[in-house]
């Protein structure tokens, strides 16, 4: 699901570059008064994780690729306005040293990826999840059906930004500068491998992760008001 340079065009990168910039500025101030000092070290395991089962992208049509991200998993583990900033940098990594993601495009990736995926899909999980016990099946299952939601509602954000760039960007002889397939294909071209392959990865991604954590280390999982 990563944007590459010269997909999408100035006024869609910037226009999303400025909304991620309050985004960043809060999630920041959250963590740096909130946070609880014991628990940075869970910020670095999160992002390695996620940064790791993100380097198995799969190529798929409309110059994007399908894979797992984990925002989800670290919404829950972190709280999403912490795990927004861990997901965005680990974006901004990977752009800037391994070329996966545009840098021009890092605005509109961090806010598919680090925002709406993590933030859907946390609430989802806490929707579903209410206040069953830490220890519960239904929390498993809530958050594999968060992270199953979150990744295809962020392959949508992806999609609309593909298939707007015909409309907003075009010369006087109809040639496309940008992205060139208009919403009837890059909808589909998204939502369908999202729908049928990568959101069953991250939805059982998450859902035996957080099994594991239950049996193995609860007090991870456990609710703590000042990091939400």
């Amino acid at each position: 699901m990563h944007i590459p340079d010269g997909y999408l065009g100035p006024l869609t990168s910037g226009v999303i570059y400025l909304a991620m910039l309050p985004i960043w500025a809060m999630g920041s101030a959250k963590v740096k008064r909130d946070f609880p000092t014991k628990r940075v070290p869970l910020l670095a395991i999160s992002a390695a994780f996620s940064f790791v089962i993100m380097m198995f992208n799969v190529p798929i049509p409309g110059g994007t690729t399908g894979h797992a991200v984990g925002s989800v998993l670290a919404g829950i583990l972190l709280g999403p306005w912490a795990a927004s900033i861990v997901i965005s940098v680990v974006l901004i990594i990977q752009a800037l040293l391994f070329g996966d993601g545009g840098i021009t495009a890092i605005g509109a990736n961090c806010f598919n990826m680090a925002f709406v995926e993590v933030f859907v899909g946390y609430y989802i999980y806490k929707l579903i999840s209410g206040s069953s016990p830490i220890s519960s099946l239904r929390r498993a299952i809530a958050g594999g059906i968060g992270g199953y939601i979150g990744l295809n509602i962020a392959s949508l954000t992806a999609a609309i930004q593909f298939g707007i760039q015909p409309l907003l960007h075009k010369t006087p002889d109809g040639k496309f500068l940008y992205c060139p397939y208009g919403l009837n294909v890059a909808i589909p071209s998204m939502m369908i491998e999202h729908l049928l392959i990568f959101g069953w990865m991250e939805g059982i991604v998450t859902f035996l992760v957080l099994r594991y954590l239950q049996k193995r280390e609860p007090d991870l999982l456990e609710i703590r008001k000042e990091i939400r």
